[in-house]
């Protein structure tokens, strides 16, 4: 069975979220979805989600492309795979030419685990999708 991994903060549940999920599970036969905590979330972005961890959790367990959803602790996707032992693990195209991307491809394929990028749907995002209940708010 191939198992496949992918990681969100899956905050304010979009199509972009969808189709990444619903793309990689074409891959694998078995999606096991990271939803980052709220506390890492705002390390990495310095922004409280505006939809709480639990919550956000439940969505991505509900979607019937997802096979397992787990609290993703630390943004550390090699510590990850030794617990999940997936051989795939999806990101969206807007990383694929990132530094921390490029590293992780290397320590990926030592470990026989391929990285796929999954087109980036660019006309939606929740920092886009913030940003015009901001405006509307104000």
């Amino acid at each position: 069975m191939k198992i496949g991994y992918t990681t969100g903060v899956f905050d304010l549940f979009h199509i972009g979220h969808l189709n990444i999920i619903k793309k990689a599970k074409k891959y694998c036969d078995y999606l096991i979805v990271g939803v980052t905590n709220d506390k890492l979330a705002y390390e990495l972005k310095n922004k409280k989600p505006v939809i709480p961890f639990k919550e956000r959790l439940e969505i991505i367990r509900s979607i019937k492309y997802v096979d397992d959803a787990i609290e993703e602790k630390k943004d550390d996707k090699l510590l990850a795979h030794k617990k999940l032992k997936f051989k795939i693990i999806f990101k969206g195209s807007d990383w694929q030419n990132s530094k921390k991307w490029e590293i992780y491809k290397k320590d990926f394929k030592h470990l026989g685990v391929k990285v796929k990028f999954l087109k980036y749907t660019k006309k939606t995002s929740s920092t886009l999708i913030t940003g015009v209940l901001n405006k509307i708010n104000k």
